[in-house]
């Protein structure tokens, strides 16, 4: 169903991106991408900015390569084209009334990554074995349709409830353990198997599976995408704090440069990656 004017109160959307190397890694192979699209063209966005929602959808997302020094760059920008190419053309199905479903667009949008980075790894020898985590959002008025894989995350801060929710599962027998209950989260950062990955795109990964999901969003909410150098330096209280309740030394930087900055600070072991969607 098309869900456009269904939430006549939201306005529009702003956002923040920072990606940093941190202070070990020599490259960053992080990436963060946001599209703005209607059913003509698709226009990438800066780092910061906001633009209303009623007459357009858009897209963010974070992406976390490995398996080889170019595997990041590899991932951003085979993430840039598929997402840039597929959306708009779903924008003007829907706008035809042959709606897919973006639960289907989503799965195919992921499936279409995965088998680019299985080619570029059977094809080139320095991209053996390449792969890339994924966590997309994509706006409509209303609601911000996901799909996920892999442990960069999702966090959602809902305005009416408080708090904050990650709503995607990490892909690995840390995350699997910490979803049932037999880890805490301080455990769960420090767990010698936290980086194993049960899932990812590309890596000589036969099938994938994307976990789906759909948030109904209003006028003051917060979604979060990170690579896991955020989590790896910030406790969840932590990341909610920067954001709803900044101290005043860092209430001048945006909220993305507060997360990376503090996360680096604390850690900075891995590339470190934040992109902030306020709602108004």
């Amino acid at each position: 169903m098309d869900q456009r004017n269904s939430n006549t109160a939201v306005q529009g959307l702003r956002w923040f991106g920072l990606s940093d190397r941190g202070k070990v890694r020599k490259n960053n192979e992080d990436s963060f991408l946001g599209l703005r699209f209607d059913a003509r063209e698709a226009h990438l966005l800066g780092k910061v900015g906001e633009a209303p929602i009623a007459m357009a959808d858009f897209a963010f997302a974070v992406s976390d390569g490995m398996g080889g020094a170019l595997a990041g760059e590899f991932a951003s920008r085979i993430t840039t084209e598929k997402i840039t190419r597929l959306l708009p053309r779903a924008f003007k199905q829907s706008a035809s009334g042959l709606d897919a479903g973006a639960e289907d667009v989503l799965t195919e949008l992921f499936t279409q990554i995965h088998n680019s980075l299985l080619h570029l790894g059977a094809s080139y020898e320095e991209c053996a074995g390449m792969g890339a985590t994924l966590s997309l959002g994509w706006f409509t008025p209303g609601w911000m349709h996901f799909a996920h894989i892999g442990d960069s995350r999702i966090y959602y801060l809902p305005a009416r409830e408080g708090g904050m929710k990650q709503i995607t599962h990490d892909d690995t027998f840390v995350g699997w353990l910490f979803r049932k209950g037999e880890i805490n989260e301080r455990e769960a950062r420090t767990h010698p198997r936290r980086n194993v990955l049960q899932k990812v795109l590309g890596a000589e990964h036969q099938f994938i599976d994307p976990q789906l999901g759909a948030v109904a969003f209003e006028p003051g909410d917060i979604f979060l995408f990170c690579t896991d150098g955020v989590t790896d330096g910030l406790f969840d209280a932590q990341i909610l704090e920067r954001l709803r309740n900044p101290d005043p030394a860092e209430a001048a930087l945006t909220p993305a440069h507060r997360l990376v900055a503090a996360s680096i600070e604390r850690s900075g072991k891995d590339n470190t990656t934040a992109l902030v969607v306020e709602v108004y």
